[in-house]
């Protein structure tokens, strides 16, 4: 088997592959504190809950932007298998030309997302990934990547609004019915949430026009699915683009 591990700011997201095929995986808190010792402990009683041990896992790739944790899981894969581990970066094959004035400045994750999603949907085809930051990647119809944008996370404006505002209370992240709040709750709600929706779609279609035609607009991360029900240009929800994406590298790197 597989391990596919997806380091993000926020959560770090697992998952098993025999082959094609997706099993076990599992979503995380990304804890820049923890050792290689420590992620092969922790790791090792995920694999329990499916009956599993490090002895059942060949290999191991990578996709972070922790710097910190990267060098960790490098070394915790190198402990647990024997082999060195896949790291997306330079020198890993991707297969895709990426667009971008510094290639090097790509997180990884938004390369994988893009190899995935154009593997599963063809291009052009638009990637948004709500996670800490909210991003938008762009696929070519030639599977390039052109670049994109980024945004602060729904649940990065909430931490720093309640911050630094000292009459709002934190609230739940649910989103109200109306735009035009009653009360503050709902205020703020809608204001989060529905904004959050409403800056997607319009960079959505800012994305269509630059391209003079309209892109396939796939959503992933942690609150894909939350969000997607409130964009009115997202047609798919994927939760696990990122994991299909790395194994699509490991392939390629076979």
């Amino acid at each position: 088997m597989i391990l596919a591990v997806d380091v993000g700011n926020t959560h770090t997201v697992l998952g098993l592959f025999e082959g094609d095929r997706l099993g076990g995986h599992w979503r995380i808190s990304t804890d820049v504190s923890l050792t290689a010792d420590e992620l092969r402990v922790k790791i090792g009683g995920l694999l329990q809950l499916e009956d599993l041990s490090w002895g059942d896992v060949r290999g191991v790739i990578v996709s972070s932007v922790v710097p910190q944790l990267t060098f960790a899981y490098e070394a915790m894969a190198a402990d647990s298998t024997g082999e060195k581990p896949r790291i997306v970066g330079p020198g890993l094959k991707t297969g895709m030309r990426i667009h971008y004035d510094n290639p090097h400045e790509v997180g990884a994750d938004r390369i994988v997302n893009g190899i995935a999603a154009f593997k599963s949907y063809g291009g052009p085809v638009v990637v948004v990934d709500f996670g800490t930051a909210t991003t938008i990647d762009v696929v070519a119809e030639d599977g390039s990547y052109l670049g994109g944008a980024i945004a602060p996370g729904v649940e990065t404006s909430a931490e720093a609004l309640f911050s630094r505002a000292a009459r709002l209370s934190e609230v739940d992240l649910e989103a109200p019915d109306r735009v035009i709040g009653t009360n503050t709750r709902s205020s703020v709600q809608a204001g989060l949430l529905l904004g959050e929706a409403a800056m997607v779609d319009g960079l959505v279609s800012r994305v269509h026009d630059e391209l003079g035609v309209k892109a396939t607009v796939v959503a992933t991360g942690g609150l894909a699915r939350q969000m997607s029900a409130l964009c009115e240009t997202i047609e798919h929800v994927d939760p696990d683009l990122t994991l299909r994406g790395l194994m699509l590298i490991w392939e390629l790197n076979e």
